[in-house]
């Protein structure tokens, strides 16, 4: 049995026909999930630890070092998703270029970011949430925002907000798209405050010196602020919800990128320019830099944005498991009873609710916090193999109408899969171990169930 078989384009389409999701996402929609994804607390946490650090003032050129990388995974997911616009993200790219094996392989990998990033931030976002009301004076008892290894009895507000959220996602992609929409617009009016406020106090002397840890900083610096770009990969998931997908798509992928690229890399400035970096390694480095101007609403800023920011890269998640679960089920590889689609809703109800237990159980029971870097490792592999993937169709496909190409293939594909095979050896032995043994789990999985039960090897069976 060949376990490399490719699935048509032609063929994934055509299985759209039959099991299809409602399209109702525009180019704004699209671009609003990229954003929503992307910046969660890193803007206000990560910028300025990562200059006390590791480049100083020169985490600037760290910003846009780490937004060149994610640019060429992000040159190669738009052109393959405006080809393939198909719901499942690099899996079902990798079908079409790498073969079944290969795609259950990055299906099974990008639940592990899913499923293990959602229910890490879903316990974040319980502890920013439980912060907020004590500082407002109510007091949640412990036992119910603590999980059980932490003397609690249930993270209860994580639990919640994983309802909650899911419940959305039932309800109608443009109805959750409209709380995305409202949420990111919040987040980015709280970083746009910021700007405003302390743009005024920039001292161009605490950019000098620019460099003090030298180049050697740089790279440093990029290769931690490199995680505060995940997400954009998300928009791939909406492929068959995306009304124009051919041109939205690429669209809405390349423009969230650019938006946070720039955002990073003025917050990164501004924040360096208002205090010294080297006064930047705090909790709240945003609220800091406020403070040391005698402004106080440092502490609002960060609240406000950090609760929003969460809750839209929550939302992305589980968005893009329960995608992805979705389009592996139609293709046989996982149960085909759970891809079902709601028929007042147009949405994978199934798979959604499926994937919301999960989370919850996780997030509310589980101390998830020593497998979280796993998200990290998980998508910077989806990202190479989206990257060779695009170069493998170039030749076996060349036909193929692409309504966006990536420009430089032939160099971008290649730098793409270099630097993110970079930062994959630079991640800690753990996580690799990790990593392997969920990998390992999942070849397992398929060898006794998705190879005998793929929608081409019961075609195959039946011939």
């Amino acid at each position: 049995m060949n376990l490399f078989r490719t699935k048509s384009i032609e063929t994934m389409l055509e299985g759209t026909k039959t099991v299809h999701l409602k399209k109702s996402l525009g180019v704004l929609d699209l671009t609003f999930l990229g954003i929503g994804c992307i910046i969660g607390t890193g803007i206000f946490v990560l910028t300025g630890v990562a200059a006390a650090k590791y480049a100083g003032p020169g985490i600037m050129l760290s910003f846009v070092l780490s937004g060149l990388c994610c640019a060429f995974a992000a040159l190669a997911y738009a052109e393959l998703a405006a080809m393939v616009p198909i719901a499942g993200s690099a899996y079902t790219y990798s079908y079409a270029a790498l073969g079944e094996m290969v795609a259950w392989i990055i299906g099974w990998d990008l639940a592990l970011e899913y499923i293990v990033g959602a229910s890490a931030v879903a316990a974040g976002w319980s502890a920013y949430f439980t912060g907020l009301l004590k500082s407002s004076g109510v007091i949640l008892p412990h036992m119910l925002t603590a999980v059980p290894a932490d003397g609690g009895i249930v993270n209860l507000p994580a639990i919640c907000i994983v309802v909650f959220l899911s419940g959305l996602l039932i309800s109608g992609s443009k109805q959750s798209s409209g709380f995305n929409k409202v949420l990111v617009s919040i987040k980015l009016g709280a970083v746009l405050l910021f700007l405003f406020l302390a743009i005024p106090h920039v001292d161009v002397t605490n950019w000098s010196p620019f460099l003090p840890f030298g180049f050697n900083g740089i790279a440093a610096g990029a290769s931690i602020v490199f995680f505060a770009y995940l997400g954009f990969d998300a928009i791939s998931t909406a492929s068959e919800e995306a009304i124009n997908s051919n041109r939205d798509l690429p669209i809405g992928i390349i423009c969230s990128l650019v938006i946070c690229t720039i955002l990073y890399i003025v917050v990164a400035a501004t924040l360096t320019g208002v205090v010294s970096y080297t006064e930047l390694n705090n909790a709240e480095p945003v609220a800091y830099a406020l403070r040391s101007f005698g402004s106080n609403l440092g502490g609002a800023i960060v609240a406000v944005g950090a609760i929003c920011g969460i809750t839209t890269v929550l939302l992305g998640q589980i968005y893009g498991q329960s995608r992805v679960a979705f389009a592996m089920s139609r293709d046989g590889l996982l149960p085909k009873a759970i891809c079902k689609v709601h028929s007042k809703y147009g949405t994978p109800y199934l798979m959604t609710i499926i994937t919301a237990v999960v989370v919850s159980i996780l997030s509310g029971f589980l101390p998830i916090g020593i497998i979280a870097e796993l998200c990290n490792i998980g998508t910077l592999f989806a990202f190479s193999l989206v990257s060779i993937g695009v170069l493998v169709l170039r030749y076996t496909r060349p036909d193929y109408h692409r309504p966006f190409r990536c420009p430089f293939v032939h160099v971008i594909a290649p730098l793409s899969v270099i630097s993110s095979f970079y930062l994959m050896v630079n991640l800690p032995m753990e996580t690799w171990i990790r990593f392997v043994v969920w990998l390992i789990l999942g070849i397992a999985v398929y060898y006794f169930y998705g190879r005998k039960n793929s929608v081409i090897s019961q075609a195959a069976t039946k011939r």
